[in-house]
């Protein structure tokens, strides 16, 4: 008998024959890559076709930074910032509208997206979400419209992800009504922070608040840093950080404050709030609970960080696989030179990676769809929010990574002509560096996710007994054996199918794939809850053992993050109509799954989840998926929908086609002219 799980399928096993291969439906793919702001993301990318928002690589430092502020003030005029304010203010309270089109403006120019980040999703986002009325219709005009440039004075050169641990004080004076803002040390100043160098005219500044004695921990404060006359207010320390790895449009800057006083009113007092007489109160009792709220309001910059990466990589991988398409290298067995993306090594270079950039934007939809529900009110529940949390943790990380090795691997496969800065990838990868640590290094963040995903494990167990316990214990291990088993019988049964690469196709398609991936996050975080449960109440022996499984956690949350993007290219495999490019769709969600299935074959092969034959099929199963794809790549690029003002990469343009084509025909009629000389080679073989 067969096992069920390599029983023939009706779906084709082979490639067939490459010249009735199908051809997707580009412009049904682009929809779906869209996503839920189609609309808007078109809206911004046709605003940034005007040459005016481009990135001008020649310019300097300080050039740049004043193009970019420019820039920002074009924005304005174009109403592209204005989506998540309110309706009352001229915005539309659109959240999940702003963060796309935000997104869209990396093809642009990095330094002007994060620029525009800082002034509208963070230094205003702050204020629009942190404070109240009082605040809005004092200070959200003048944000909105840019008479009033801001910093986001968060992060500290002693406390990056840490900010609870921030050692800026706001004291409470009750004599004057006003809190005094310091910095008490140099660890304490605020650090890396746009706009604060040059343009920035006020900040929003989080401190550990402390009145009658006591410290209510992190709030955030509205801050001037300028006066009327444009020089800094007395007691306000201002440093620029000069040059850095990229981003050179912004003017990142450091501030301090030496007993700096403002109102009392000045506390953004939406969470917490200071009476005249010094009295603190808040709606939420727990301190760790409020802190972590406030913060969950700011969360869209890791959203936003996430769809910006992904669509860097997008553009990455469209001037990457444009160019290997054209360039040619190397006399193949007609004569003829080869082109680029026929070489399997060039294919397995840029296909997988196109594979998870197309995974990271459906994924970033389902993500963007979560935010926009809870921002716009509609789900908004504290478990909302902590999922929304949670999302964003788990894959910004991945997206931000997977932009870096991208953009580096596209700019390799272009060998010296992606070196040249005029074709995007080197100051693509330049600009994108600082994004996995921006909003959180990427470590800390999966820390978090494996925290949450060790607390839903433990939730399991809540009010069981001891019975319930054992058996779940048994069943365990029974389910470690039996899966184990049931894989390696997979193996044993290739010979029934003649070849294992066609075995190892119907044996791993959509539901074995979930299967592995799913258990490997759900066999990991059951190992490391077992490791941690021997601490008990022992929290000094508990803190040991965490930090000794700490590496192992943090690759858990890396492989929940990795299924929740599979499950996302899935469902929208399943939302396309077109038979032919649902087939395209499928192979490229097949080769996304078994990449990362391939990346982890040891721990596969060592929790007996692949039988050895299977798991030394997967690699060419692979290769197969990636010459199956090698005539659909140009399409599946043009589908990210990118027009020559957004490219702007020569090698991209077909001006290598062009040079090839010229050279062909150079040499084609030269032979037919009988004036081509005679190869060194050909001379000895005529001689023999």
């Amino acid at each position: 008998m067969v096992d069920a799980a390599v029983r023939p399928s009706t779906a084709p096993d082979e490639p067939r024959r490459e010249t009735e291969a199908p051809r997707i439906d580009v412009a049904a793919v682009n929809d779906a890559l869209m996503g839920t702001w189609a609309d808007v993301r078109r809206e911004a990318r046709e605003m940034i076709k005007d040459p005016a928002f481009w990135r001008q690589d020649e310019l300097g430092k300080d050039e740049h930074r004043e193009r970019v502020l420019s820039q920002l003030h074009l924005l304005v005029e174009n109403k592209a910032v204005h989506r998540a304010f309110p309706k009352r203010f001229g915005g539309e309270e659109n959240n999940g509208g702003n963060i796309a089109g935000f997104e869209e403006l990396v093809a642009a120019d990095p330094s002007l997206q994060i620029k525009s980040g800082v002034q509208w999703g963070l230094f205003g986002s702050a204020i629009l979400q942190l404070g109240t009325k009082e605040h809005h219709d004092k200070w959200l005009p003048g944000v909105m419209d840019l008479s009033i440039p801001g910093a986001f004075a968060m992060t500290e050169i002693g406390h990056g992800s840490d900010v609870a641990a921030v050692g800026t004080t706001a004291t409470y004076d009750p004599e004057t009504e006003e809190f005094v803002i310091h910095t008490p040390f140099r660890g304490a100043t605020k650090e890396y922070l746009g706009n604060a160098a040059l343009h920035g005219v006020a900040a929003t500044v989080f401190a550990q608040l402390i009145t009658n004695g006591v410290n209510h921990g992190v709030h955030c404060f509205y801050v001037p840093l300028r006066g009327e006359d444009g020089v800094d207010l007395p007691g306000i320390g201002r440093e620029d950080d000069g040059l850095k790895g990229g981003l050179n449009g912004i003017d990142n800057g450091r501030l301090s404050f030496d007993q700096v006083r403002i109102p009392r009113t000045n506390l953004l007092n939406r969470y917490g709030d200071v009476a005249a007489d010094g009295t603190y109160s808040s709606a939420i009792d727990s301190p760790g609970r409020r802190f972590f709220t406030m913060l969950g309001t700011l969360v869209q910059g890791r959203v936003s960080l996430d769809g910006a990466s992904s669509w860097a990589s997008a553009l990455g991988l469209y001037i990457a696989v444009t160019y290997a398409t054209q360039r040619r290298q190397f006399d193949g067995a007609d004569g003829q030179e080869v082109v680029l993306l026929d070489y399997g090594k060039h294919q397995r270079r840029l296909l997988p990676r196109l594979a998870t950039t197309y995974a990271q934007i459906f994924a970033h939809d389902e993500f963007l769809q979560k935010f926009d529900g809870v921002f716009s009110g509609r789900t908004d529940t504290p478990a909302d929010r902590e999922d929304l949390e949670t999302l964003a943790a788990a894959l910004k990380p991945l997206s931000t990574w997977h932009a870096l090795d991208t953009l580096q691997e596209a700019r390799e496969a272009c060998g010296g002509a992606g070196f040249m800065f005029e074709n995007r990838l080197v100051g693509l990868r330049a600009d994108l560096d600082i994004y996995v640590t921006f909003e959180g290094d990427n470590n800390v963040l999966l820390q978090l996710v494996g925290k949450r995903l060790l607390t839903d494990y433990a939730k399991q167990f809540q009010g069981k007994d001891a019975a319930a316990l054992a058996r779940y214990a048994v069943g365990m291990t029974a389910g470690k054996v039996f899966h184990g088993a049931g894989l390696r019988q997979l193996g044993q049964a290739v010979s029934d199918f003649g070849q294992v690469a066609r075995s190892v196709e119907r044996g791993l398609r959509e539901e074995q794939q979930h299967d592995l991936l799913a258990g490997r996050v759900q066999q990991m975080v059951a190992d490391i809850a077992g490791r941690l449960r021997a601490a008990g109440k022992d929290k000094v022996r508990g803190a040991e053992l965490f930090n000794q499984n700490q590496t192992e956690l943090i690759e858990a949350a890396r492989a929940h993050g990795e299924l929740l993007q599979w499950e996302a290219f899935t469902d929208a495999v399943h939302g396309i109509d077109d038979p032919e490019t649902k087939k395209v769709l499928t192979w490229l969600r097949d080769l996304f799954g078994l990449q990362l299935i391939e990346k982890h074959l040891a721990w596969h092969l060592i929790h007996g989840r692949l039988s050895t034959q299977r798991a030394a099929a997967v690699s060419s199963y692979i290769d197969r998926l990636c010459a199956r794809l090698r005539p659909h790549a140009l399409d599946l690029v043009n589908a990210f929908g990118y027009e020559p003002e957004h490219v702007r990469a020569p090698i991209a343009s077909g001006a290598e086609k062009k040079r090839q084509d010229e050279a062909r025909a150079y040499y084609a009629a030269l032979a037919a002219s009988g004036e081509a000389p005679v190869q060194e080679k050909a001379l000895k073989k005529q001689k023999r």
